[in-house]
């Protein structure tokens, strides 16, 4: 452990790092985000949410790497400025961060700055601080008096940029006043809109400015790394594994006299095929990014008991997703069908002349053996159709990208209603194509592992959802 009076590192020192701040700049949410969990602290609108300091700790697998403070905010800094300053007056051989000691020492439980007491007693035993900025606010004095007070720590601060979306004009005006305080490594965490690459770039900094951490800081950037692909690499499998199954899928229908009736009962069955599907795979990403349901009702998003609260067969929601709302296709589906009819992918009169073939040793009659003796009995299949597919995958693609880039902190609604800006994959139809050829592919046994071609299907799906 780090020894507090000599700062002497050892290869299992711990580092102790301190969220500082004014109050509601996001010290609490910062933290959150990086934990990846909305189970720390309380977030609230109000001002002094936090009264306390609490800990967390975030490791490398089994290795703790450092301790994360999150102190009370920073209330009144004209009154603790002018405090300190009487201080330094009356002891003017002390040294900056004696001062400091002297004025915790000093606070009585019951002073009215015993609060920022508590603030600058973790600055004090910290190596380094993160000073969070809601750069949405002014740059005024309380808040260069606070720049002040930290700078006599004699700690490496780090200012954290908060709430940067959209505020890129506040942005400049906050790095022109810490250039005044030489403070030039500064970092960009929006703890609403959260990056990864944001996130490796906070470690990284404390390396340059911490040089005896270098190489236990390095073990931890290379382990969120590794857990943050894996992360993203569950969610784009889970939504592969949806796209897959329901692509799989058909219901046999056999014709009467050369008719085929659509029955309600099976038109339903399929509707609550691909929505409970769909469910299922909602439920999965949200365990898998860690929002539980009770996250999913304060945070807003638009599910319901882990129902999505926009049917993927109601009206209106191929225009919603970019659809051609003019085809065939897409006017059946927007009026509930989403139902395609295929012959294994062969036509009545192609299926019959090859059944006719079968009997003398076609070759591939093994491989499409069954669709054609069907076929020859007037049997058809009911399948999800090309639109609806199209829908669950952008809709998944775009839920996935929203989840990744969303810190636990977030309060605001998340819309997932419109993916303009995603597309299918290029070579989607082939793909589709011969996932409807093979409906053995929806059981969970060693024909679905083992299958290459599906394997080589499902890294194209994976690679398109993530874009690589």
């Amino acid at each position: 452990m780090i020894t507090r009076n000599s700062h002497r590192i050892t290869a299992d020192s711990l580092l102790n790092v301190a969220v500082v701040g004014h109050t509601n700049t996001g010290k609490t949410s910062l933290i959150r985000t990086m934990l990846r969990s909305t189970e720390f602290g309380i977030i609230e609108d109000a001002a002094g949410t936090t009264r306390h300091v609490e800990q967390a700790t975030i490791s490398a697998g089994n290795d703790p790497i450092l301790h994360l403070y999150d102190t009370p905010g920073l209330e009144d800094s004209r009154a603790l400025f002018s405090h300190i300053k009487k201080l330094r007056e009356k002891s003017k051989l002390l040294l900056p961060a004696q001062i400091l000691e002297q004025f915790v020492t000093q606070t009585a439980v019951d002073d009215p700055l015993e609060q920022e007491a508590k603030v600058i007693r973790q600055m004090l035993r910290s190596d380094i601080l993160l000073y969070i900025i809601d750069v949405r606010e002014p740059v005024l004095e309380k808040y260069r008096l606070e720049l002040e007070i930290l700078t006599l720590s004699a700690k490496p601060i780090i200012p954290v940029f908060n709430f940067i979306a959209g505020h890129d004009q506040d942005l400049t005006k906050w790095r022109e006043q810490l250039a005044v305080f030489h403070m030039h490594a500064t970092l960009e965490f929006d703890t609403v809109a959260f990056s990864f690459d944001a996130e490796k770039r906070l470690y990284q900094k404390m390396q340059t400015l911490l040089e005896p951490y270098y190489s236990r800081l390095q073990k931890l950037i290379d382990h969120r790394e590794t857990l943050w692909n894996q992360l993203c690499l569950s969610g784009a499998k889970r939504i592969t594994e949806l796209i897959v199954d329901i692509a799989c899928y058909r219901e046999s229908k056999t014709s009467h006299h050369g008719r085929i009736v659509m029955q309600p009962p099976v038109e339903n069955r399929l509707h609550d095929l691909v929505r409970s599907a769909e469910q299922r795979c909602l439920r999965d990403l949200l365990i898998i990014f860690n929002f539980s349901a009770t996250d999913v009702k304060i945070q807003n998003i638009p599910v319901s008991d882990g129902q999505w609260q926009l049917d993927i067969f109601a009206p209106g929601i191929l225009k919603a997703y970019g659809l051609d709302v003019g085809s065939a296709a897409a006017k059946g589906a927007a009026a509930g069908v989403g139902i395609d009819l295929m012959v294994g992918g062969l036509s009545l009169g192609a299926a019959s002349a090859l059944g006719a073939l079968a009997g003398a040793g076609w070759s591939t009659f093994k491989r499409y053996g069954d669709e054609i003796k069907a076929t020859v009995r007037g049997t058809k299949w009911h399948c999800a159709d090309d639109t609806t597919l199209q829908i669950l995958y952008l809709r998944q693609k775009h839920l996935l990208k929203k989840l990744m880039h969303r810190g636990h902190a977030a309060q605001d609604p998340l819309h997932v209603d419109k993916t303009d800006e995603e597309k299918i994959p290029e070579n989607w139809h082939p793909l589709i194509s011969v996932l409807r050829q093979n409906p053995g592919w929806r059981e969970v046994a060693a024909m679905r592992t083992d299958t290459v071609q599906l394997q080589a299907i499902e890294t194209q799906l994976i690679n398109a959802l993530l874009d690589n």
